[in-house]
């Protein structure tokens, strides 16, 4: 039976940064022996707002296993990205706040542009300037995540994609992949409720409060996101439509004693794999 990592070029592996993403790549590795066919090539997306643990994670990846991955970051011009690497990927969100600034508002449920374009697009650019026009794109979702893969290929077929998920085909879950991350010589660094996005707005309000419990500092730049006037009409506005960071920030300081409970389910998902884009 043939291996569910052998994958068939051109491919490209959308490389989130968190630990299942990591899991799946390192898999894919060792059924090909230990390096990677040259039509089958690894990229991660950075947006500038994911975590350092997470940079410093996905460099170490590609260091210790001996394979590169391409850094990548959304840019508004053609070819609609650039690469960068580990010392020169941004680190303060410039790459949202400007899509941000270009479309003149934060997203939102509704309008969750950014994973599309910071994610998505910024991969198929990269895709389109190695000369491919179809190509398979190879995803870090677990067979425990059924529904958002289900969702993925429904968005897939939609738009004339075509996706594969390795690990689901393994039936891979959680608990699987903690256990390998605990025998293996480096980690993540991180709790998994933190995610690789700082303080992503589609993480359930409790798990936002918790984290600017954490680290205060963080919720700095999604406050000036939503403060900053836009446009001619100087339009402002807000990630979440039932309260603003400045509100939760103001919230968590006037109650710093209390334990937010999170669940285990709503968080344990990575970065630009849980929303699939869409305008």
């Amino acid at each position: 039976m043939t291996s569910p990592y052998r994958i068939e070029g051109p491919a490209l592996i959308s490389f989130s940064g968190g630990r299942t993403s990591a899991f799946m790549l390192h898999e894919i590795i060792k059924a090909h022996g230990g390096q990677l066919p040259d039509d089958v090539v690894v990229a991660f997306a950075n947006t500038g707002k994911e975590r350092e643990e997470t940079l410093r994670f996905v460099f170490e990846c590609g260091s210790r296993w001996g394979v590169l991955i391409h850094w990548l970051q959304w840019l508004p011009r053609k070819p609609g990205f650039e690469e960068v690497g580990y010392n020169s990927a941004a680190r303060n969100g410039e790459p949202f706040r400007d899509l941000i600034d270009r479309k003149q508002r934060p997203p939102n449920h509704m309008q969750r542009y950014c994973t599309e374009h910071l994610k998505v697009r910024t991969l198929m650019a990269f895709a389109a300037s190695l000369g491919w026009t179809s190509y398979l794109e190879v995803i870090g979702l677990r067979y425990d995540e059924g529904h958002r893969i289900l969702k993925g290929l429904a968005n897939a077929e939609k738009h004339g994609r075509r996706n594969s998920y390795p690990l689901s085909k393994a039936k891979v879950r959680k608990a699987d992949v903690m256990e390998f991350w605990a025998s293996q010589p480096f980690d993540l660094g991180l709790k998994p409720w933190e995610g690789n996005c700082d303080l992503c707005f589609l993480k359930g309000r409790r798990i936002r409060e918790r984290i600017i419990r954490d680290q205060p500092d963080a919720v700095d730049w999604w406050i000036t996101q939503e403060t900053t006037p836009r446009g001619g009409k100087g339009v402002t506005g807000w990630f979440d439509k039932d309260i603003s960071f400045a509100a939760l920030a103001d919230y968590v300081r006037r109650s710093p004693l209390l334990f937010d409970e999170i669940g285990d389910d709503e968080h344990d998902v990575e970065c630009g794999l849980h929303c699939g884009g869409g305008e």
